[in-house]
């Protein structure tokens, strides 16, 4: 569940009725809308959120603007306001986004961004997307999502940063393209006439020209400046004198001007503006309580907090409406830094403890917004208290942590600042640490956090009044342990989690009985696996829990697929797609693989290989899994099945290079199943069979022999699998089996067995749909199958497998007469690249086959013709070709194409 969004960052500052007009600066960046980024870069006050405003009001374009605080500085949450400004000008755009960005495993921000990006390409008209105070932003990965965005940002969308310090973005790039208008502090300075305009008609002064030329030479065109000396000229008797007197850098002027206007206030108002200035953003309930007034304070403030906000308004005491009904407001950041000091130094002089009455105030503040529903701003305040039992309370969430409801990065800073001794005295945080880990997928770190929190429990004998807090432990253990495959370590963790775990904690007991399901699937119980999947799947969808509903799917799925049932189980995976968003989350990659094979058992090799590419995209963006490998291996399997023995070679070996973790067995015997095919494709049936004898792998030893004229071997082999298949349920391996066994008979002469057992064989296949299966058992099926039609068994099935088949013979070019092995592929065929391309490389392949030019495929992929060109240099040196017609045709060799 994701946090509310506070709408007042969303609205456009309204036109002030007396601002001085700055024609010459509408003019350049009305100029430079032709380019991808307007930047306006000057110290505070120097007018540029007021510029921005004038502009946008008559520039001709819609524009979205998003006023920034310290606390977009976590990713989630600066993209959630990012889609959330550019919905206020249409409003469906980036709604799967958000959705994906809020998942409890949200995609990798790139894949968000891009989808994001995408949908804003396909809009009719442009738009500006205005980013105000982007100077509060240090968080590399929202930087980092920016400098994303302007890499690719689509012509629909023109980008303004306004901010007081250098950003840290590509602007060398951006100059070097002619991308970028710069507006600086030289440009944003008033000149005379601007200065002029604004104090004698904007202020209503009537000063002379030589006394303007001194303000605005002692300012230096500063805006804040000049504004708080007419604001401080306004009454003054001897304005000559003032001017004349007038002296000193920025914040010495400042200090002394905020002591002139503060000295004009009542008391009230004093007090009003520097209690309120803890606030980033400001409303009157809001403020009424952070006033609230002690018993016997003398400086009470008679009106309400609105009418004070709206009194400050109208005496412009450096106040900013934020909406269009003047409910939230907000101060000039300077003004507000200022009236936090005099706050301090006002607290310090009359309580002697200004932190212990600044803290109040905060956490008056935090009192107000959890009780609005905002517990982020509250856990900001609460934080700013340094009352880390409030805080943890927030984190906690009675029962529905705040880091489970979109705020990881938050509560994860949060507690990345807590020294070791606070953790201790509430073990619970370090549990709370080791989850927003486990989330983030910073696996490394989870487990000394968990150490800390039993270590913590220890020592304040907690361990019996934290039942649930132990429980929670062991489930992220178990967690742990799937991503290793340690069926044990998952059994245990997941029992001791569910012993201590409270019956209300449903969301964690479900992601503990989804880990048991793994645990069984490992060890071959499949009907064990099945319960607790559904048991799992059951409570998900109940509680919303979409992360588990979408893992305990994928189980279920997996185990249909295991018993045969493919139809039932390729519906199954596209319900997790359907589920798994916009850009989906990176563990729907399973359920890409899981279509993928289905596909091929369908022998629809090029959906296969689709399913598989995306499984393969999909799977790089985990942490410490083996998916990319087994995505690899199966478009390995894909190639050998066209023939494409070179381009497999490849792929195994990047595979292999993807399985470094010894405990990774699962992926290590998926590799060597295809290199046994490899090496009998190769001509090489002594080194298969000795690879499959080695790594354990029996269907794989039987199709050996039988290929290599060996039936009795292969059925010595095949007897006792699929009497253990049948014994323990393994649907999927029994079928294999059972097809192997048959062609073995039938090369031996023993018909009647063979065709019994082929019948037995197509009756197990035929609701699924099977046939890879057989066009993979090569000569020896065929030969079966031509057998079994002839006796009419199963004629359709028969006749349609046989089809296949000799579509597959006129594919790989051999004559017509019966189906035999592919033949061994020559040298030159079975060459494969030292150096795969990378997935960019492969793209600008893709495009050159299309006959697009350089100038073209760098406009197709928004990428510089330098970058283009430096690919293609990179791209020609892999292949070891020359020219563009070379790296097409030698790619196509390959399989790349």
């Amino acid at each position: 569940m994701s946090a509310p969004i506070l709408s007042t960052k969303l609205y456009i500052p309204p036109l002030r009725p007396q601002r001085v007009l700055r024609p010459r600066l509408i003019r350049r960046l009305n100029e430079g809308l032709h380019r991808k980024l307007t930047l306006i870069s000057a110290s505070a006050g120097f007018g540029k959120t007021t510029l921005l405003s004038e502009w946008t009001a008559g520039c001709g374009r819609p524009a979205a603007w998003l006023s920034l605080d310290e606390g977009d500085n976590d990713p989630v949450r600066f993209l959630t306001y990012l889609i959330a400004a550019v919905q206020t000008v249409e409003a469906k755009i980036g709604e799967g986004s958000l959705k994906a960005l809020h998942s409890p495993q949200p995609p990798p921000m790139e894949s968000i961004l891009t989808a994001w990006l995408n949908e804003i390409a396909a809009l009719p008209a442009p738009f500006l997307l205005i980013l105000d105070d982007y100077h509060v932003i240090d968080d590399e990965a929202a930087e980092g999502a920016l400098a994303f965005m302007l890499d690719h940002l689509p012509p629909q969308m023109h980008m303004v940063i306004a901010t007081r310090e250098h950003p840290n973005l590509p602007l060398p790039r951006l100059r070097v393209r002619d991308q970028i208008t710069e507006l600086r502090t030289a440009e944003l300075r008033f000149t005379f006439a601007e200065a002029d305009e604004f104090l004698n008609r904007s202020l209503g002064l009537s000063l002379e020209a030589s006394a303007i030329a001194k303000l605005e030479a002692r300012t230096e065109g500063w805006a804040a400046g000049l504004q708080l000396a007419g604001i401080s000229l306004q009454g003054q008797p001897d304005a000559a004198g003032f001017i004349q007197s007038f002296r000193g850098t920025h914040r010495s002027m400042l200090d002394y001007l905020i002591e002139e206007v503060l000295h004009k206030q009542s008391t009230g108002i004093q007090t009003f503006l520097m209690r309120t200035s803890i606030l980033e953003r400001m409303c009157g309930p809001l403020c009424d309580a952070v006033m609230h007034k002690d018993a016997g304070e003398p400086d009470a403030l008679s009106v309400s907090g609105q009418e004070a906000l709206e009194t400050l308004e109208r005496a412009n005491l450096f106040i900013v409406p934020l909406d269009d009904e003047r409910r939230w407001y907000r101060y000039h950041h300077l003004f507000r830094d200022l009236l936090r000091e005099r706050l301090h130094r006002s607290f310090s002089v009359r309580n002697g403890n200004a932190k212990k009455a600044e803290a109040e105030l905060h956490i008056r503040a935090s009192e107000w917004y959890e009780a609005a529903g905002l517990e982020l701003e509250a856990l900001y305040h609460a934080d700013a208290a340094q009352d880390v039992e409030r805080a943890a309370r927030l984190v906690e969430g009675a029962g529905r942590p705040l880091l489970f409801r979109g705020a990881v990065a938050p509560v994860r800073k949060w507690l990345d600042s807590l020294p070791k001794e606070k953790l201790n005295a509430r073990p619970s945080l370090w549990v709370l640490y080791a989850s927003a880990l486990l989330i983030e997928g910073r696996l490394s770190g989870v487990e000394e956090k968990l150490e800390a929190a039993e270590l913590a429990l220890r020592k304040a004998g907690q361990e019996d009044r934290s039942r649930d807090w132990v429980g929670h432990i062991a489930s992220i253990r178990a967690s742990l342990a799937v991503s290793r495959h340690e069926a044990d370590t998952i059994l245990a963790q997941a029992r001791r989690a569910l012993e201590f775990l409270h019956p209300d904690n449903l969301p964690v007991r479900t992601a503990t009985t989804w880990a048991l399901g793994y645990a069984y699937q490992l060890q071959g119980n499949r009907p064990a696996a099945g319960q607790a999947y559904r048991e799992a799947l059951a409570v998900s969808e109940k509680i919303g829990h979409a992360a588990i509903t979408i893992m305990a799917a994928l189980g279920l799925g997996l185990l249909q697929e295991a018993d045969n049932r493919l139809g039932a189980a390729a519906q199954t995976y596209r319900e997790v797609l359907s589920r798994a968003g916009d850009p989906p989350m990176p563990a729907a990659c399973e359920a890409h693989l899981g279509l993928a094979r289905i596909s091929y058992q369908w022998n629809d090799l090029d959906r296969a290989e689709e399913h598989a590419q995306q499984a393969v995209r999909l799977a790089r963006l985990l942490e410490q899994t083996d998916r990319t490998g087994a995505g690899e291996v199966f478009l390995a399997r894909l190639k050998l099945a066209r023939g494409e023995a070179g381009c497999a070679a490849g792929l195994l070996a990047k595979a292999e290079g993807l399985s470094g973790d010894p405990r990774s067995t699962k992926l290590h015997a998926l590799i060597a199943a295809v290199q046994v095919s490899l090496l009998q494709q190769q001509g090489h049936p002594a080194a298969a069979a000795q690879l499959a004898q080695r790594i354990g792998l029996p269907l794989s030893l039987a199709q050996v022999r039988l290929a290599d004229g060996d039936p009795s071997a292969a059925l010595a082999v095949l007897e006792p699998l699929r009497e253990k298949a049948e014994a323990e349920g393994l649907e999927d391996e029994r079928l294999q089996a059972i097809v192997l066994q048959a062609a073995a008979l039938h090369a031996l002469g023993g018909r009647a067995r063979a065709v019994q057992q082929v019948s037995d064989a197509l009756a197990l296949a035929a609701p699924g749909g099977f046939i890879r299966l057989f066009i993979d058992g090569g000569a020896p099926v065929y030969r079966l199958l031509c057998e079994a039609r002839a006796r009419g068994i199963m004629p359709a099935y028969t006749g349609r497998l046989l089809a296949a088949f000799q579509a597959e013979q006129r594919a790989a070019a051999v004559d017509a007469e019966p189906y035999r092995l592919r033949p061994q592929l020559q040298p030159a065929e079975s060459e494969h690249l030292t150096e795969p391309l990378s997935e960019r490389e492969l793209e600008v392949l893709r495009l050159i086959a299309e006959g697009l030019s350089n100038q073209e495929i760098s406009e197709r992929l928004f990428l510089a013709l330098s970058t283009v060109k430096g690919h293609n240099r990179n791209m020609f040196d892999k292949l070891g070709v020359q020219r563009r017609t070379e790296a097409v045709a030698r790619a196509r060799r390959l399989g790349l194409l």
